[in-house]
């Protein structure tokens, strides 16, 4: 049986999930980029991590591609919207990218709160480390 490196398991053991509170911000619209927002908000959440992902900008185009069964990644995506990861979608771009109806009938949450688009400074304020991706 293959054991984790010592750097992980390091890190592992040092985490304060107390304080690790990460709204990561998916911006990509290329898939394979995008796969890493969701490896890392599942590993983030294992790791005892509160955390929030929120498509915004392109990332909000790849609703198509996870409308359609056979699109790699699918599964972390629907992963990460079952396990209550994915805070909401940007309504602004979702329209804007064509994708606003599959939103919808996915019943993905969906903010507006800053002219269309999700708030960094509402993260923030609520104590989330913003990272883009």
């Amino acid at each position: 049986m293959a054991t984790e490196p010592k750097l992980q398991q390091k890190t592992r053991e040092s985490a304060n999930p107390g304080l690790q509170k990460i709204a990561l911000f998916a911006f990509t619209g290329e898939l394979t980029c995008f796969a890493h927002a969701l490896l890392n908000a599942i590993d983030m959440q294992e790791r005892g991590m509160e955390v929030r992902l929120i498509l915004e900008g392109a990332s909000t185009g790849l609703l198509k591609d996870f409308d359609q069964p056979e699109t790699p990644f699918r599964h972390l995506f629907f992963r990460c919207v079952e396990e209550g990861l994915l805070d909401c979608v940007c309504k602004a771009c979702s329209a804007k990218m064509g994708t606003l109806k599959i939103a919808q009938r996915m019943e993905l949450p969906l903010n507006e709160e800053m002219s269309g688009h999700p708030s960094m400074g509402r993260y923030i304020e609520a104590g989330y480390k913003v990272i883009t991706i």
